[in-house]
């Protein structure tokens, strides 16, 4: 609740808070304050331009209203699209303590308070009120290497559903009643300019991630890892900072949404599934390796594929479980700058305890398809299953 300001004159303020809602020209700013009853006052509003200019603005401003500067002062913006990034970094290049939450959170956030209309204003004094009550990680910019990374990569990502579409609607006018020349060669022209596009960035990046030492050689690490091409890793890197932000594997587990949600009140008990709450571009980049793991035979994913699906029986959910393996393996590797040790021929026939037959009289082991050879059996058993059949 809001109260006046002479009614905290005898209180013991703890903490100053600047609430900051963005949008692509302006700023609704709100600095407040919470004392040791925790009620939060409201100091100041104010509307500056979102621009150089407006920023020193609202730096001057709330450096005025900042009188006790032995407390803290926690700046909170809402990551509304990129617009809110120049202010962060101005704000933070001033010595400020800056933190970014996501639109979902605040909205809850707000919810839960009883706020029902809409506006920049109060939404700014929300956030001043969350940035008073709760304990928020510091922002963090992202370095110019892994900005420029991220640019690239999400671009390819772009160009490559343009060039489904395109192959989409040439598929479907070729098959028409009736062809339409001009049409035809139009998007044939254009899945030819976009190809050439994919081509050059996919260069581009892997000329990127080798013009640093350092960087070049964790990549080169973390490739031995079959499955992981470099663009898989560019993609995780520049979403991630490089894994700067990242203190545990639980941290970047919930990032990439793979953290497990359950749900179960009582004598009733629901279903079980990720979160989908983080990073949607990790998770459709791991897609595709952890396939390709797994039908090589990387033991440690190949054998949590089976496992798991050995449970339940949805290869889906197994290659999940493959996914947040395979980026934990990643994280790891990347950390502590160290190649994949391929597991031997020999410990293959060992796996979760069970000696893997390799004669003609062993039990065919089976495997989650229906198709004649298994899906994802490495070449060892492929040998014996084609003369056990």
């Amino acid at each position: 609740m809001y109260v006046n300001l002479k009614s905290l004159t005898k209180s013991i303020m703890l903490k100053y808070s600047l609430g900051i809602d963005v949008s692509a020209t302006s700023l609704a700013c709100c600095i407040s304050s919470i004392n040791e009853q925790q009620l939060v006052q409201v100091i100041a509003t104010k509307n500056v331009a979102n621009t150089p200019t407006g920023f020193k603005s609202l730096i001057s401003w709330a450096k005025k209203h900042y009188k006790q500067e032995q407390l803290p002062l926690v700046c909170l913006l809402e990551a509304t699209g990129v617009y809110y990034e120049n202010c962060a970094l101005a704000l933070s290049k001033a010595g400020l303590y800056v933190s970014v939450v996501l639109p979902n959170k605040s909205q809850k956030y707000m919810e839960s308070l009883g706020l029902k209309s809409k506006t920049d204003k109060i939404d700014a004094r929300g956030l001043a009120r969350m940035a008073s009550e709760q304990s928020l990680p510091r922002w963090q910019p992202l370095s110019e290497f892994f900005f420029t990374l991220r640019g690239m990569t999400r671009q390819l990502e772009s160009l490559q559903k343009t060039k489904t579409s395109l192959s989409n609607q040439l598929h479907a006018t070729q098959n028409s009643i009736y062809q339409v020349t001009v049409v035809t060669r139009q998007l044939k022209s254009l899945i030819r300019t976009v190809e050439k596009q994919i081509t050059d960035l996919e260069k581009a990046i892997a000329r990127h991630l080798q013009s640093d030492d350092e960087i070049a050689e964790k990549v080169s690490n973390v490739g031995t890892i079959k499955g992981v091409a470099q663009t898989t890793l560019a993609v995780l890197l520049g979403e991630t900072n490089g894994f700067a932000l990242m203190e545990n594997t639980s941290q970047l587990v919930s990032y990439a949404g793979y953290d497990v949600v359950e749900d179960q009140s009582g004598k009733r008990v629901g279903k079980t599934k990720i979160s989908k709450k983080g990073n949607p571009r990790i998770r459709r980049a791991l897609y595709f390796p952890a396939i390709t793991a797994v039908g090589c035979g990387v033991k440690p994913l190949y054998d949590l594929f089976h496992r798991t699906h050995q449970k339940h029986h949805i290869k889906m959910k197994s290659y999940v479980a493959v996914q947040k393996k395979m980026l934990i393996l990643i994280y790891t590797l990347w950390k502590k700058n160290e190649p994949y040790k391929e597991v031997t021929s020999e410990s293959r026939h060992q796996t979760n305890g069970i000696e893997m037959h390799s004669d003609l009289t062993g039990e065919k082991r089976r495997f989650p398809t229906n198709s004649g050879e298994p899906q994802g059996k490495p070449p060892y058993e492929m040998a014996v299953s084609s003369q056990l059949e």
